[in-house]
């Protein structure tokens, strides 16, 4: 398992596959998802009003609204997820489950295709939804501009279906554009007046989804700009910190946080690998790398080749095994270090020769078993098992 994993990394990295894969063919799968349901859709009365976007909506049909508001957004959203926005992608997820569930019970004369290509999309984005990792301005922008012109289409739009509801009638393009966007805004100048409840419901609509919108929207941009100020503070202490013949310990566990207090009280210099910034308590102002440490540049940032030793922590003796191997692609001097969880995976991860194999949790069965029926417990046994050191390439 770990021969195959090995060859593909090589072959991922020979292509760059971690600067384009898999977020870039999402994005354009996406698009073209968004492209053709607005071209079946409205495709036709394109082609027969020559492009007028007035003839268009003249033969809009409310049916086809979530067909133009999924189709845009898909659009869109591609953007979002090519930058690999966590908030792209769940967009682009929700976008894409609606395209399936629409076509199922409002129907489509394309509902097969759009089943069976948007089912393979969403099965693509879920599969790699650990790809979009990345809270970003850029990508929170893309989310506020999408959720506001979908706002504007779908009372545009609407507002120009129920043009006979409302007084004076409306009943032109650009009219329905200025209702929509008076009531969108609650400005409310009242030149135009909802006479039937079907159209006082509809502005209602628009008033409370403009709200929505409007503080969704500012809650997406400030995020990304507060954590940034975060990151950019944590980076710049990062950067005064030296990072030279210390230990690098991985992972959010017990034994990793044990091994953190025991080398600090014998005055070592460690750093912490760990997945998120650790609020409160002992470790807040420990030094905290945050990252996915199978990843080359965290272990960059950590400084792994110039630490005494790179122990690998985690919860998961995959990500040990993985852990372990990039460490020796840095080429550096540290000594590596690989806790096992798992009794099955001990021969798996010593295929990925780590200077050190730590197995506590496997042996404290065996351990409770000899106490219990009165068998001696040698300190030589309790290392030997505990400890599994390679030995000259043995």
């Amino acid at each position: 398992m770990l021969t195959f994993r090995q060859g593909s990394g090589s072959v991922a990295r020979v292509l760059h596959a971690q600067v384009w894969f898999p977020h870039v063919p999402l994005a354009a799968a996406l698009a073209v998802a968004g492209v053709h349901l607005l071209w079946v859709t409205f495709g036709a009365a394109w082609r027969e009003s020559q492009g007028g976007v007035s003839l268009i909506a003249s033969t809009f049909q409310p049916v086809d609204l979530p067909y133009l508001l999924i189709g845009v957004g898909m659009v869109t959203m591609s953007a979002g997820l090519a930058t690999r926005s966590r908030l792209g992608w769940a967009v682009g997820v929700v976008l894409t489950l609606a395209t399936i569930l629409v076509a199922l019970t409002v129907g489509h004369r394309t509902a097969g295709y759009l089943t069976g290509y948007d089912g393979a999309l969403l099965s693509a984005l879920l599969l790699a939804w650990r790809t979009f990792d990345r809270s970003s301005l850029t990508g929170a922008t893309v989310f506020a501009l999408t959720a506001a012109l979908l706002l504007i289409i779908y009372a545009t739009f609407g507002s120009f279906y129920l043009g006979r509801q409302f007084s004076p009638p409306i009943d032109t393009l650009v009219g329905a554009f200025y209702y929509a966007v008076v009531t969108m805004t609650t400005v409310g100048y009242g030149d135009i007046v909802p006479r039937t409840i079907d159209a006082r419901l509809f502005a209602v609509s628009i008033i409370l989804l403009g709200v929505a919108v409007f503080a969704t929207s500012l809650s997406a941009v400030a995020r990304p700009l507060v954590r940034g100020s975060i990151e950019h503070i944590i980076r710049r202490r990062e950067a005064r910190m030296k990072r030279e013949n210390h230990f690098v310990v991985i992972g959010a566990t017990p034994l990793a946080f044990n091994t953190y207090r025991e080398l600090r009280r014998r005055r070592q210099a460690v750093t912490l690998v760990l997945p998120g910034h650790p609020v409160g308590g002992e470790f807040e102002d420990a030094d905290v790398v945050v990252g996915e440490a199978d990843s080359l540049e965290v272990l960059r940032r950590a400084h792994a080749d110039a630490a005494q030793a790179v122990l690998a922590m985690s919860d998961d003796d995959s990500d040990n095994a993985f852990i372990v191997l990039a460490v020796k692609e840095l080429q550096g001097r540290a000594r590596t270090v690989a806790a096992v969880n798992d009794g099955k995976h001990l021969e798996r991860v010593k295929l990925a020769r780590p200077d050190i194999v730590i197995a506590p949790q496997v042996l404290g069965g065996e351990l409770l078993a000899m106490a219990l029926t009165g068998e001696q417990v040698s300190g030589e046994f309790v290392l030997e098992r505990i400890f599994h050191v390679e030995r000259g390439g043995e």
